[in-house]
Protein backbone atom coordinates (compact mmCIF):
# COMPACT_ATOMS: atom_id res chain seq x y z
CA UNK A 1 0.00 0.00 0.00
CA UNK A 2 1.23 3.37 -0.93
CA UNK A 3 0.51 6.91 0.61
CA UNK A 4 -0.81 8.33 -2.56
CA UNK A 5 -2.70 4.82 -3.73
CA UNK A 6 -5.59 5.73 -5.98
CA UNK A 7 -4.88 9.40 -6.51
CA UNK A 8 -4.15 11.05 -9.71
CA UNK A 9 -1.28 13.66 -10.11
CA UNK A 10 -0.25 16.09 -13.08
CA UNK A 11 3.25 17.01 -12.67
CA UNK A 12 4.56 19.21 -15.41
CA UNK A 13 8.46 19.20 -16.83
CA UNK A 14 8.38 15.79 -15.35
CA UNK A 15 10.29 14.05 -18.57
CA UNK A 16 13.43 15.76 -16.90
CA UNK A 17 15.43 16.36 -14.25
CA UNK A 18 13.75 16.87 -10.92
CA UNK A 19 10.18 16.65 -12.83
CA UNK A 20 10.86 13.47 -13.58
CA UNK A 21 11.76 12.35 -9.95
CA UNK A 22 9.08 13.79 -8.79
CA UNK A 23 6.74 11.95 -11.40
CA UNK A 24 8.53 8.40 -9.97
CA UNK A 25 8.60 8.76 -6.82
CA UNK A 26 5.09 10.01 -6.46
CA UNK A 27 3.70 6.72 -8.81
CA UNK A 28 5.95 4.77 -6.44
CA UNK A 29 3.68 5.45 -3.57
CA UNK A 30 0.74 4.52 -6.05
CA UNK A 31 -0.45 7.34 -7.68
CA UNK A 32 -1.24 7.56 -11.42
CA UNK A 33 1.05 10.10 -13.36
CA UNK A 34 0.56 12.61 -16.19
CA UNK A 35 3.90 13.15 -17.54
CA UNK A 36 4.94 15.78 -19.22
CA UNK A 37 7.78 18.02 -21.30
CA UNK A 38 8.48 19.82 -24.65
CA UNK A 39 9.76 17.09 -26.56
CA UNK A 40 8.21 13.50 -27.02
CA UNK A 41 10.58 11.15 -26.17
CA UNK A 42 11.85 11.96 -22.28
CA UNK A 43 8.24 11.72 -21.69
CA UNK A 44 7.33 8.82 -22.99
CA UNK A 45 11.08 7.45 -21.38
CA UNK A 46 9.48 8.82 -17.70
CA UNK A 47 6.24 7.19 -18.65
CA UNK A 48 7.17 3.51 -19.47
CA UNK A 49 9.68 3.85 -16.23
CA UNK A 50 6.62 4.31 -14.07
CA UNK A 51 5.16 1.59 -15.77
CA UNK A 52 7.79 -0.84 -15.96
CA UNK A 53 7.80 -0.40 -11.92
CA UNK A 54 4.32 -1.41 -11.65
CA UNK A 55 2.85 2.12 -11.85
CA UNK A 56 0.35 3.75 -14.36
CA UNK A 57 1.28 6.64 -16.11
CA UNK A 58 0.10 8.59 -19.85
CA UNK A 59 2.37 11.31 -21.28
CA UNK A 60 0.79 14.46 -22.12
CA UNK A 61 3.44 16.08 -24.30
CA UNK A 62 3.38 20.02 -25.40
CA UNK A 63 4.44 23.40 -24.04
CA UNK A 64 3.17 24.34 -21.01
CA UNK A 65 3.04 28.17 -22.07
CA UNK A 66 0.47 27.03 -25.13
CA UNK A 67 -2.77 28.87 -25.07
CA UNK A 68 -4.63 25.50 -25.23
CA UNK A 69 -2.12 23.87 -22.64
CA UNK A 70 -3.89 24.12 -19.64
CA UNK A 71 -6.86 22.57 -20.26
CA UNK A 72 -5.41 19.77 -22.26
CA UNK A 73 -3.56 18.80 -19.29
CA UNK A 74 -6.07 18.98 -16.89
CA UNK A 75 -8.39 16.88 -18.94
CA UNK A 76 -5.91 14.39 -19.99
CA UNK A 77 -5.76 13.28 -16.29
CA UNK A 78 -9.70 13.10 -15.44
CA UNK A 79 -10.25 11.07 -18.79
CA UNK A 80 -7.48 8.86 -18.84
CA UNK A 81 -7.71 8.31 -14.47
CA UNK A 82 -10.91 9.28 -13.98
CA UNK A 83 -9.83 12.24 -11.79
CA UNK A 84 -7.58 14.50 -10.39
CA UNK A 85 -5.58 14.85 -6.75
CA UNK A 86 -2.63 16.39 -7.35
CA UNK A 87 -1.00 19.10 -9.59
CA UNK A 88 2.54 19.96 -9.21
CA UNK A 89 3.54 23.07 -11.35
CA UNK A 90 7.59 22.51 -12.26
CA UNK A 91 8.24 23.38 -15.54
CA UNK A 92 10.42 25.73 -16.30
CA UNK A 93 14.28 27.32 -17.05
CA UNK A 94 16.26 30.30 -16.92
CA UNK A 95 17.58 32.64 -18.93
CA UNK A 96 19.73 35.07 -17.59
CA UNK A 97 21.13 38.53 -18.13
CA UNK A 98 21.64 42.12 -15.82
CA UNK A 99 18.74 43.97 -16.22
CA UNK A 100 20.16 46.61 -19.03
CA UNK A 101 21.14 43.68 -21.07
CA UNK A 102 17.46 42.10 -20.88
CA UNK A 103 14.90 42.09 -23.33
CA UNK A 104 11.33 42.06 -23.16
CA UNK A 105 11.63 38.74 -24.79
CA UNK A 106 13.58 37.29 -21.77
CA UNK A 107 11.30 39.07 -19.38
CA UNK A 108 7.92 38.07 -20.88
CA UNK A 109 9.31 34.18 -21.50
CA UNK A 110 10.43 33.23 -18.07
CA UNK A 111 7.39 35.04 -16.53
CA UNK A 112 4.96 33.02 -18.81
CA UNK A 113 6.73 30.13 -18.14
CA UNK A 114 7.25 30.27 -14.39
CA UNK A 115 3.97 32.12 -13.31
CA UNK A 116 1.10 32.43 -16.36
CA UNK A 117 1.48 28.83 -17.46
CA UNK A 118 0.80 28.00 -13.42
CA UNK A 119 -2.08 30.04 -12.89
CA UNK A 120 -3.32 29.08 -16.26
CA UNK A 121 -3.21 25.33 -15.43
CA UNK A 122 -4.49 25.88 -11.82
CA UNK A 123 -7.49 28.24 -13.37
CA UNK A 124 -8.58 25.20 -15.48
CA UNK A 125 -8.39 22.69 -12.67
CA UNK A 126 -10.39 25.25 -10.52
CA UNK A 127 -14.08 24.31 -11.95
CA UNK A 128 -13.23 20.43 -11.20
CA UNK A 129 -12.49 20.48 -7.80
CA UNK A 130 -15.14 22.76 -7.22
CA UNK A 131 -17.88 20.21 -8.69
CA UNK A 132 -15.92 16.86 -7.61
CA UNK A 133 -15.85 17.08 -4.22
CA UNK A 134 -13.82 14.06 -2.23
CA UNK A 135 -13.50 13.12 1.71
CA UNK A 136 -9.87 13.55 1.17
CA UNK A 137 -7.55 16.45 0.43
CA UNK A 138 -6.29 17.40 -2.76
CA UNK A 139 -2.53 18.71 -3.36
CA UNK A 140 -1.20 21.34 -4.85
CA UNK A 141 2.92 22.12 -5.18
CA UNK A 142 3.95 25.27 -7.08
CA UNK A 143 8.06 25.22 -7.57
CA UNK A 144 9.43 28.36 -6.38
CA UNK A 145 12.90 29.50 -5.56
CA UNK A 146 15.26 30.77 -2.69
CA UNK A 147 15.74 33.78 -5.75
CA UNK A 148 12.10 34.25 -5.24
CA UNK A 149 13.02 35.18 -1.55
CA UNK A 150 15.79 36.87 -1.60
CA UNK A 151 16.55 37.98 -5.31
CA UNK A 152 19.94 36.78 -7.09
CA UNK A 153 22.26 38.97 -9.57
CA UNK A 154 21.06 38.64 -12.89
CA UNK A 155 17.87 36.76 -12.80
CA UNK A 156 15.62 39.91 -12.60
CA UNK A 157 12.66 38.11 -14.78
CA UNK A 158 13.12 34.53 -12.65
CA UNK A 159 13.30 36.07 -9.17
CA UNK A 160 10.36 38.00 -9.97
CA UNK A 161 8.33 35.30 -11.73
CA UNK A 162 9.16 32.82 -8.59
CA UNK A 163 8.32 35.49 -6.15
CA UNK A 164 4.78 35.65 -8.27
CA UNK A 165 4.38 31.99 -7.45
CA UNK A 166 4.55 32.58 -3.70
CA UNK A 167 1.81 35.44 -4.49
CA UNK A 168 -0.40 33.07 -6.61
CA UNK A 169 0.63 30.06 -3.91
CA UNK A 170 -0.67 32.19 -0.71
CA UNK A 171 -4.07 33.48 -2.71
CA UNK A 172 -5.18 30.11 -4.14
CA UNK A 173 -4.55 28.27 -0.39
CA UNK A 174 -7.07 30.89 0.96
CA UNK A 175 -9.42 30.64 -2.19
CA UNK A 176 -9.37 26.57 -1.68
CA UNK A 177 -9.30 25.41 1.53
CA UNK A 178 -12.94 25.17 0.93
CA UNK A 179 -12.20 22.56 -1.52
CA UNK A 180 -10.43 20.50 0.62
CA UNK A 181 -7.31 21.83 -1.66
CA UNK A 182 -3.79 22.23 0.45
CA UNK A 183 -1.38 24.97 -1.95
CA UNK A 184 2.18 25.26 -0.48
CA UNK A 185 5.19 25.87 -2.54
CA UNK A 186 8.90 24.62 -2.36
CA UNK A 187 11.74 27.04 -3.01
CA UNK A 188 14.92 25.31 -3.85
CA UNK A 189 18.61 26.19 -3.86
CA UNK A 190 20.99 25.04 -5.91
CA UNK A 191 19.84 21.62 -7.11
CA UNK A 192 22.16 19.66 -9.33
CA UNK A 193 20.52 19.58 -13.36
CA UNK A 194 21.78 19.53 -16.44
CA UNK A 195 20.89 23.21 -16.05
CA UNK A 196 23.22 23.90 -12.91
CA UNK A 197 26.44 21.41 -13.51
CA UNK A 198 29.70 22.99 -13.53
CA UNK A 199 31.03 23.90 -16.99
CA UNK A 200 34.61 25.07 -17.47
CA UNK A 201 33.62 26.42 -20.85
CA UNK A 202 30.56 29.13 -22.37
CA UNK A 203 29.39 26.63 -25.28
CA UNK A 204 26.88 24.69 -23.24
CA UNK A 205 23.40 25.61 -24.51
CA UNK A 206 19.94 23.63 -24.96
CA UNK A 207 17.44 24.65 -27.26
CA UNK A 208 14.01 25.33 -25.25
CA UNK A 209 11.21 26.40 -27.71
CA UNK A 210 13.48 27.24 -30.15
CA UNK A 211 15.43 29.70 -28.33
CA UNK A 212 19.28 28.40 -27.65
CA UNK A 213 19.71 29.04 -23.59
CA UNK A 214 22.74 28.78 -22.43
CA UNK A 215 23.19 26.05 -19.23
CA UNK A 216 25.56 25.28 -16.34
CA UNK A 217 27.24 27.63 -13.71
CA UNK A 218 31.21 28.02 -13.80
CA UNK A 219 32.89 25.60 -11.47
CA UNK A 220 33.98 28.96 -9.23
CA UNK A 221 30.60 29.22 -8.49
CA UNK A 222 29.84 25.28 -8.13
CA UNK A 223 32.55 25.76 -5.45
CA UNK A 224 31.46 28.55 -3.74
CA UNK A 225 28.12 26.61 -3.39
CA UNK A 226 29.64 23.69 -1.51
CA UNK A 227 31.36 25.97 1.05
CA UNK A 228 28.29 28.19 2.01
CA UNK A 229 26.33 25.16 2.00
CA UNK A 230 25.96 23.08 5.70
CA UNK A 231 26.31 19.63 3.98
CA UNK A 232 28.93 20.82 1.52
CA UNK A 233 27.23 20.22 -2.07
CA UNK A 234 24.29 20.81 -3.83
CA UNK A 235 20.89 19.25 -3.43
CA UNK A 236 20.02 16.03 -5.71
CA UNK A 237 17.10 15.64 -7.90
CA UNK A 238 15.52 12.66 -5.89
CA UNK A 239 16.48 15.09 -2.84
CA UNK A 240 13.96 18.15 -4.39
CA UNK A 241 11.52 15.43 -5.40
CA UNK A 242 11.40 14.48 -1.37
CA UNK A 243 10.19 18.03 -0.38
CA UNK A 244 6.87 18.10 -3.08
CA UNK A 245 6.64 14.42 -1.98
CA UNK A 246 5.92 15.63 1.89
CA UNK A 247 3.48 18.00 0.54
CA UNK A 248 0.98 15.51 -1.05
CA UNK A 249 0.79 13.25 1.76
CA UNK A 250 -1.90 13.06 4.04
CA UNK A 251 0.31 14.10 6.42
CA UNK A 252 0.51 17.20 5.24
CA UNK A 253 -3.33 17.92 5.35
CA UNK A 254 -3.41 20.84 7.72
CA UNK A 255 -0.18 22.90 5.97
CA UNK A 256 -1.75 25.20 3.80
CA UNK A 257 -0.38 28.52 1.77
CA UNK A 258 3.30 27.46 3.09
CA UNK A 259 6.46 28.27 1.22
CA UNK A 260 9.51 25.12 1.90
CA UNK A 261 12.91 26.38 1.55
CA UNK A 262 15.12 23.48 0.07
CA UNK A 263 18.11 24.71 0.25
CA UNK A 264 20.25 22.73 2.71
CA UNK A 265 20.51 25.26 5.17
CA UNK A 266 22.30 27.42 3.11
CA UNK A 267 20.34 30.31 4.18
Amino acid sequence: MGTMDGKVAIVSGSGRGIGREIALKLASEGAAVVVNDLDAEPAEETAKDIEAAGGRAVTCVGSVVDADFAERFVNTAIESFGGLDVIVNNAGYTWDTVIQKMSDEQWDAILDVHLKAPFRILRAAQPYFRNNPVDHHRKVVNVASVSGLYGNPGQANYSAAKAGIIGLTKTLAKEWGRYKVNVNAVAYGFILTRMTEATATDDAFVEIEGRRIKVGVSPQIAAAVARTNPFGRPGTPTEAAGAVYLLCTPESNYINAQVITVDGGSR
